[in-house]
Parts: structure tokens; sequence; C-alpha cells
């Protein structure tokens, strides 16, 4: 098996429908499998999968494990040589598995690689970024950031300033979509299950990092991520504004601070 492609799902039934038939619209060429982790959606999505999609191996787990938990679960019962973490909102519309699985190969000082994602409105989305420095949460989700100095500091944060059409060793990757070496998974371990939603992507990078492996950025494909930045658009009252913030706090206490790339 070459490709293990893990979808961690809750309660985005219409997202899951779609992401699938992406994908096997624009299968990889070389072995591959597909796993749902379906969080306790109750929406339907666990009888989509077994009626509509029969081919893929479905884990139906009994209660919400987040972002972190669900993937390792899905990682953990996969047997790819790479492995392909692939958020619902994602709609494939190429063979972007087969340039990114063919990259990898070229390159095994690379831990994970991820793709250049665009809008739906096909304006390239900011999915590389630098680290982030202590406050950045806070200037992205408050009043803070229309500040001059500090939408300055935002701008640097989302590589603003480089070609998103060149490939290009970053911090990190957003972790909606991006392939990973199981032989570096293997030496750093899988994802930081201290975390629920947020920044276990950039805690994960660190790790393979530390190890001495590369992050790219790979502008090669044609992916829509209907990115909804949840965590910013409720305010500081809404709940996922404050699991944002205690994921924030729980990386800054447990990962130092690192200089970007």
């Amino acid at each position: 098996m070459e490709i293990s492609i893990i979808i961690n799902n809750y309660k985005t039934r219409g997202l899951l429908k779609q992401c699938l038939k992406g994908i096997f619209a624009f299968p990889p060429s070389v072995p591959f499998e597909v796993i749902v982790v379906d969080n306790n959606s109750g929406d339907g999505s666990v009888e989509l999968v077994r009626e509509k999609f029969s081919q893929v191996k479905l884990i139906d787990a009994k209660e919400n494990l987040g972002h972190q938990k669900g993937n390792n679960l899905g990682i953990s019962n996969s047997a790819g040589k790479y492995v392909l973490i692939l958020n619902t909102d994602i709609a494939i519309l190429d063979n972007v598995f087969d340039k990114m699985y063919r990259y990898m190969e070229a390159n095994s000082n690379v831990a994970l690689v991820g793709p250049k994602l665009k809008n739906p409105d096909g304006s390239v989305q900011m999915s590389c970024m630098r680290y982030p420095t202590t406050f950045m949460p806070i200037y992205r989700r408050t009043f803070l950031g229309r500040i001059p100095w500090a939408r300055t500091a935002i701008s640097s944060y989302l590589m603003e300033d480089f070609n998103h059409n060149e490939i290009r060793e970053v911090d990190w990757i957003l972790g909606s979509c991006e392939l990973v070496r199981r032989s570096a998974i293997d030496k750093v371990g899988g994802m930081d299950e201290d975390f629920f939603m947020y920044f276990g992507d950039v805690a994960w990078c660190q790790k393979f990092h530390t190890a001495g492996f590369k992050i790219i950025y790979f502008p090669e494909g044609d992916i829509i991520h209907y990115h909804k930045r949840e965590s910013a658009q409720g305010g500081i009252l809404s709940k996922i504004f404050w699991i944002h913030i205690s994921d924030w706090i729980k990386y800054l206490k447990k990962y130092p601070q690192k200089n970007a790339v």
C-alpha cells in the first residue's frame, strides 16, 4: 500500500460526500486506501459512507475525538507508505495526489508536503506559514489586527511576501491537506493529542523539523478549500474562540518558540 487517505469527519455529511467523489474522480495511480473516521456525527455521514462508498474503510467512533485524536486513529488503522490527511472541506479537481507522491518519492528528506490551496473564488489561500509569535492568534482574532504594525506582522506570518507558485521549504503547512511520510511519523510520533482542534499541525511540523526533516509547500495541483476559519468568525464569546485560545496556551507551554525559515 502506497497511500492511505485519512478523512476525519464531524457533522459535515455534504462536504464528506463531495470530498470522496473528488478522490475517486482523480484517484492516485498507485495502490491506495481511503479511511473515514466519523466522530459520532449523527447527521447521516456513517450511512452515506456505508451505502455510497463501500470501498471506503469506515471507523465509527462513538465520541467527538477532535482533529488530532481522530486523525491518529485513522493513521493507526492504515497501512500506506504515505499518509494523506484530508479535511472534508477539500475539493479535488485534478491528479494532485500523484504529483505530491512523486515529489515525496524523489525527496527522502521531506517529512510532509502540502499543496497550494485555492479559495472558492479561485484566489490563492494562505496555507503555508511562518511559526507564530506569542500574540499572533490575538492579532488575527481581535480588533488589534487592524493596527498597522500588527497587520504587518500578520502578513509576514501568512507568508504573503512570496510567490505562491514556487516550491519552497516552510515552517508549517495548514493541516487540511498534507501528505506525510510514514517513516517520519514512526520517528516523531503522531499528532499531539493534547490539542483538540488547533495548533496540532504547527506542533507536528515543528517535531519533524527538530528530527531533521523538511516541510515543503508544493504549488502544483488544483484544490479548492472551503475554509471557514470558525475561530475568527464567532467573536470572543464563542465556544470555538476559546477552544482556539486554550490550544494556543497549550502550544506555548509545550513547544519552545522557533525562528522562522
